[in-house]
């Protein structure tokens, strides 16, 4: 195992800012090293391989984000807000902060290969969770009144999951935080019936 001096979560914070500015691929053993100030054998006696902390990485990301929507959800008054609010938390203000900009599993999704079939799969699955997560929350915004019931939860997650998907490039491309607000409104809206 490693030495004690290293914080595990700060390496792996590291880690995933590192491959989300390079990519998987593009990522050497080098950059790896460099960035979380590690010697090879302490990454390997920690991560087992590049492809272990990048697994390690996808773990983290997804979990900071489930962590943001819970925030969210907590801080709103309703379900229905909660995720609006999540919506404006991950597309607008996001200036520099490079894995915010784009969401992490979408990058790794297409530039990994079937040649890196574990990591794609999980990073996969990591993306059906998100989306089996707006669900929940979509039946609970049914429930309270917000969304028409007769409406399926599962169809209108995956319309904000393509919505988030867009939203996030076009933050990237563009960053007019103004019309991003007015283009989640349009898509809450969609859900609502007011659209």
């Amino acid at each position: 195992m490693a030495s004690a001096k290293y914080d595990r979560q700060e390496v792996i914070r590291k880690a995933t800012d590192l491959f989300w500015s390079r990519g998987f691929h593009a990522t050497s053993m080098r950059n790896i090293q460099q960035a979380i100030d590690m010697r090879p054998g302490s990454i390997y006696a920690c991560f087992g391989s590049k492809e272990g902390l990048f697994k390690e990485v996808l773990a983290f990301y997804a979990e900071a984000n489930r962590a943001r929507l819970e925030a969210c959800l907590q801080a709103a008054p309703s379900a229905l807000e909660g995720l609006k609010q999540f919506f404006r938390a991950s597309v607008t203000g996001m200036g520099t902060s490079a894995p915010n900009e784009m969401c992490m599993l979408i990058k790794s999704i297409a530039e990994l290969t079937e040649e890196d079939g574990e990591l794609l799969a999980d990073a996969k699955q990591r993306l059906r969770q998100v989306e089996e997560t707006f669900a929940q929350i979509l039946r609970r915004a049914q429930q309270e009144g917000d969304i028409d019931p007769s409406r399926d939860p599962a169809r209108m997650a995956r319309y904000l999951q393509v919505q988030l998907m867009g939203l996030r490039a076009y933050a990237r491309a563009n960053g007019a935080d103004a019309e991003l607000r007015g283009l989640i409104e349009d898509a809450f809206a969609y859900l609502t019936g007011g659209a």
